[in-house]
């Protein structure tokens, strides 16, 4: 029976393809309801009839599958702004899924005005893809109310908007982009403590400490896929499914040896992930499905921002400290932030403006910088 009112924060192939997607799957919600800022996105989905589709990748081909009876608002309209606010409040259960956290200051008012008005528990799911994101939402947002939970993720979902579309199904007749998401949906949330609140997303799991999940999926999963990337640039490669067997071997040597025994160490006991048969399973389900050739990882798209993959606590030189301070030595995931570096302007390519934060324990950004311009190309 429908009961709920799902209300998503932007439309990106994450919010398109696995929250909104997953609440109309679920038949549980009466309403669902997407904020857009871009016009002709807004103006298209529409057009449509509330209509769009998703193409989704399995291990065998592709699929097409298409949402409808969306509401799609732009809180950039005076006209639509307080609809949106009205729906905030209504809502049973919201997601923001923004480019990054750095966006939530520009959500913050609307949304903020919006979960003051609720009358009624609900959970907000912060998918921004960065460990305690619910905490940067939360203090953007001022604080929520006592009936408002805002719950973390951990999101191993690859997707993206593809502009190529090169016979996929376009978002609507209108837009000529499409949402390529994995069928993949085994999504890690916080653990609800609304009392009897009852979630209509059912697919997601809920736990009680995510941390050592997002530092799996950081320093394992979006670690390996960027080493995998940069050293595919390198060579010239344009989707990681083009990638040879050595550099594959590599990648998966790195994420086993590297990233794995450092998070086994760290986190041994929690889960099963956390030993050597899980994280071998969790290793090579994750870089079959990277290179999947219906998922068109374009190398183009896993390299951008190599500035921030390189940054402290980033899934490159995070990864490199985590085992360090294991007792490991990340030599190849050093290869991979030695290809990032490269990319970046040659007066760009300063560890001491990379990482600003302290150097602890001390003399170990010396040790990183030597490593990866050992790794470094002539």
């Amino acid at each position: 029976m429908k009961r709920g009112i799902f209300t998503g924060i932007g439309f990106g192939a994450i919010q398109a393809g696995l929250f909104a997607y997953e609440a109309f799957r679920s038949g549980r919600f009466e309403r669902i309801i997407v904020a857009e800022v871009r016009p002709e996105v807004v103006r298209a989905v529409r057009r449509a009839g509330g209509r769009y589709r998703v193409n989704v990748a399995t291990r065998t081909g592709l699929e097409v599958h298409e949402v409808n009876g969306i509401e799609i608002l732009n809180p950039n309209d005076p006209s639509d702004r307080p609809l949106l606010v009205a729906a905030v409040a209504e809502a049973t259960e919201l997601c923001t899924a923004l480019p990054s956290v750095d966006f939530y200051g520009s959500v913050a008012g609307w949304l903020a005005e919006g979960l003051r008005g609720k009358t009624e528990p609900c959970v907000l799911y912060a998918a921004e893809n960065r460990n305690r994101a619910a905490a940067l939402l939360e203090q953007a947002l001022g604080g929520v109310p006592d009936n408002v939970q805002l719950l973390d993720t951990v999101i191993g979902k690859m997707s993206g908007v593809v502009r190529e579309l090169d016979g996929l199904a376009p978002v609507t007749d209108e837009l000529s982009e499409a949402f390529l998401v994995e069928e993949f949906n085994r999504i890690l949330i916080s653990r609800i403590r609304l009392p009897g609140f009852q979630r209509g997303l059912t697919v997601f799991e809920e736990k009680n400490d995510l941390l050592p999940f997002e530092e799996a999926k950081l320093y394992g999963h979006n670690a390996t896929h960027a080493l995998l990337g940069f050293l595919a640039h390198r060579i010239g490669y344009r989707f990681l499914s083009e990638v040879d067997a050595e550099l594959l071997a590599l990648a998966r040597e790195a994420f086993l040896e590297e990233s794995g025994r450092a998070l086994i160490a760290r986190h041994q006991g929690v889960d099963a992930l956390f030993t050597a048969t899980g994280w071998r399973a969790y290793a090579d389900d994750l870089l079959a499905r990277m290179i999947n050739p219906w998922l068109r990882d374009a190398v183009a798209r896993v390299i951008r921002d190599p500035r921030r993959k390189l940054g402290w606590d980033d899934r490159l030189i995070g990864t490199m400290r985590l085992a360090l301070d294991a007792g490991i030595a990340p030599w190849r995931f050093a290869q991979g932030a030695a290809a990032a570096l490269a990319l970046l302007p040659p007066a760009e390519q300063n560890f001491d403006a990379l990482w600003p934060e302290p150097d602890w324990p001390p003399g170990r950004k010396q040790l990183l910088r030597d490593m990866i311009q050992s790794a470094s190309l002539p």
